[in-house]
């Protein structure tokens, strides 16, 4: 099948990750995925959730947020009360990153991950995540710079990326359109060394077989090394 964009079927979109975009978070992301744009800031807090008080532990949350611009037609402003899609995600996003820390050694603080949706166009919690691994480091480096820690509590680089079947043919990375007619959809969560952190899949039309499950985690690997390029590029560029 010929793509909607024209890529070849284990191609991501064109990828940019431009760090410092704002000037009063420690971390901060645009993620340019494609025709998806995401702001992901990372802010300190010097505390933890009270289930966490007295331990030691540090720890990683996130919020995610579709602006209402980032759709058509508008997408409604959640304010009070969240869908279930968006809690779902944001639950996703503070697991995924959350996986790439050492809590203990973050020490007690806590890492807030803001993942605002500019423009959708499929993949948003992918970007997210992507882009929300580079935020951190860059909070992290802020702590370390203030003598608040010594060394780094990051043990593992943190990448996600969509994987899916459309007419029979498994792709990478799906925009919006074929993301809506895909009859497997899939997000993998992996790290630099291409281990898994996370697997959500559905099969959204027929069910899929476990050779083609393989078939597209094995997907989703050889993809991440194009994405963590892009993340150590970024790290190691000037803001």
């Amino acid at each position: 099948m010929v793509r909607c964009d024209g890529r070849a079927w284990d191609q991501i979109r064109p990828l940019s990750l431009q760090r410092g975009f704002t000037r009063t978070a420690p971390g901060s992301v645009l993620v340019r995925w494609g025709e998806t744009h995401v702001l992901v800031t990372a802010t300190i807090q010097e505390e933890v959730p009270p289930f966490l008080k007295g331990q030691g532990s540090g720890w990683l949350t996130a919020e995610y947020r579709m602006l209402p611009g980032s759709t058509t037609p508008r997408q409604p402003r959640e304010t009070t009360k969240l869908s279930g899609r968006t809690a779902e995600i944001q639950r996703f996003i503070g697991r995924s990153l959350r996986a790439g820390l050492d809590l203990q050694a973050l020490g007690s603080r806590t890492i807030t991950v803001d993942a605002d949706v500019l423009q959708a166009d499929g993949g948003t919690r992918t970007a997210a995540i992507t882009g929300g691994y580079v935020a951190v480091q860059d909070a992290i480096q802020y702590l370390r710079q203030q003598g608040v820690l010594t060394q780094s509590p990051v043990i593992h680089g943190v990448m996600a990326v969509s994987v899916g079947i459309c007419q029979g043919q498994v792709m990478v990375d799906l925009c919006a359109p074929e993301d809506n007619h895909a009859s497997v959809d899939m997000n993998i969560v992996l790290t630099h060394q291409g281990d898994l952190i996370e697997i959500q899949g559905t099969a959204e039309g027929s069910p899929f077989s476990l050779g083609q499950l393989q078939e597209l985690v094995s997907l989703a690997q050889r993809a991440g090394e194009a994405i963590k390029t892009r993340q150590e590029e970024c790290l190691r560029a000037d803001t």
